[in-house]
């Protein structure tokens, strides 16, 4: 009834689940995960105290496989369950119970493990695997849920879809660096629950993802004029030498804090404000953002932006 992807970020840093099934709210039991230790999927018959036990063993440095062979031995309803788990280091490792019905079984290799049961049959995993493998010009949570779309466009789960879930981890990657939970997110009952998932992490990546460096612009000059033309335009006076309070301000109320970066800005941010107010004309010389994939036909978000390739991560 369920399908999933465990996975490791190739530096190590990033650890997530993408989860999805003919079940109400798979992403509130299937996954678990904690950054740098690892990361785990119950299911068929989940057991939730796999959960917590396996990140427990993953803490004191148990491999993928040691903890799947332990919490399965303790178990004696072992072969109703299935389970996947991957380490900060190693190979992941599968478990799939014999009596879990068919279609039912997993893969795992370096850094990943896929598993399923009530699939239409072994190509699920197959898809699973090879988009995973194949898929490294993607940020982390993209190229999961990209696995997991390819699971589904092979087959997915033979009783149809409902839900699907996305965790990823990472050390001080949560709101304002304040956490490790950088990406928790669910569709609980729906037609088509991985798309509506990756309309979610569209906008997750919009508003929370933080600002690569090399693309912020100094908020000065024709840049700020602009800026404070639109912010004032909005509701919010700004002075053109230095709009960095009113900026602030219209931020924080769309949500777009975590962009911020002080004396500069963020050309997804300014693509964002041009859109909230488009008949303000850009002075000539202002930096131009027409190219910006963030804001589509009408000033709506179109692509994830402001994540760079797992490889760079």
């Amino acid at each position: 009834m369920t399908f999933s992807l465990v996975a490791r970020s190739a530096d190590g840093h990033l650890h997530g689940v993408a989860v999805a099934s003919r079940f109400l709210a798979a992403g509130a039991l299937v996954p678990a995960a904690e950054a740098q230790v690892g990361a785990i999927a119950t299911q068929a018959h989940v057991n939730l105290a796999y959960r917590p036990q396996g990140l427990a063993l993953l803490r004191t440095g148990v491999t993928a496989a040691g903890v799947v062979a332990g919490l399965v031995a303790a178990d004696p309803e072992r072969d109703h369950r299935q389970v996947g788990v991957v380490a900060a280091t190693g190979p992941g490792a599968t478990y799939t119970g014999e009596h879990c019905r068919d279609w039912a079984g997993g893969q795992a290799g370096d850094g990943w493990a896929a598993q399923g049961n009530i699939l239409t049959g072994p190509e699920v995993i197959d898809a699973l695997r090879d988009t995973w493998l194949a898929r490294t010009d993607l940020p982390f949570a993209q190229r999961l849920l990209a696995a997991l779309r390819a699971g589904q466009q092979a087959g997915g789960d033979r009783r149809g879809q409902q839900s699907a879930g996305l965790v990823v981890v990472r050390r001080g990657g949560g709101y304002g660096g304040t956490g490790d939970l950088m990406i928790d997110l669910r569709v609980d009952d729906h037609p088509d629950p991985i798309t509506e998932l990756d309309r979610l992490l569209a906008v997750h990546t919009l508003m929370f993802s933080r600002p690569d460096p090399a693309t912020l612009l100094d908020l000065t000059g024709a840049v700020a004029a602009e800026v404070a033309g639109l912010l004032t335009a909005l509701g919010h006076p700004a002075d053109p030498a230095d709009p960095q309070d009113a900026l602030v301000e219209w931020a924080g109320l769309e949500n777009l804090e975590e962009r911020l970066a002080p004396g500069r800005i963020d050309p997804v941010v300014l693509a964002r404000l041009r859109a909230a107010l488009p008949h303000v004309p850009a002075p000539r010389g202002a930096a131009s953002t027409d190219r910006d994939p963030a804001v589509g036909a009408g000033g709506d978000f179109a692509a994830p932006m402001g994540s760079e390739p797992e490889s760079a991560r």
